[in-house]
């Protein structure tokens, strides 16, 4: 079964409090056992993990914090992205505190 890896980059809006950048960061990684899959009742998301940006290159166009979901399966992370309850529920919970540009990319491991 793929490895399928969900990695998402918020850029928060200047004015969002140290506080505030923490708390959204705790509740995003938090997510990995507040979805729960319809079907099984149990936490589906493999993995979760994320930073604040530390690289020096300067090439990070002022995203700061990046976040890395794993999945088991495609249908999982696609019932994730359109459907989750939890996840809908924080997209809305981050409005007004993160910039309209989240950057979200995934891939399998390996394949090119």
């Amino acid at each position: 079964m793929p490895k399928i890896l969900h990695l998402v980059h918020f850029k928060f809006f200047p004015e969002v409090e140290e506080d505030t950048i923490r708390d959204v960061c705790q509740h995003f990684i938090g997510l990995k056992d507040a979805c729960i899959h319809p079907t099984t009742n149990q936490p589906y998301i493999v993995s979760t993990m994320g930073g604040k940006d530390n690289s020096p290159e300067g090439l990070q166009r002022g995203y700061s914090h990046c976040f890395v979901f794993e999945f088991s399966s495609f249908e999982d992370r696609d019932y994730y992205i359109k459907h989750d309850p939890a996840h809908m529920a924080f997209g809305t919970y981050i409005t007004g505190k993160v910039e309209d540009m989240v950057m979200v990319m995934d891939f399998v491991p390996g394949i090119f």
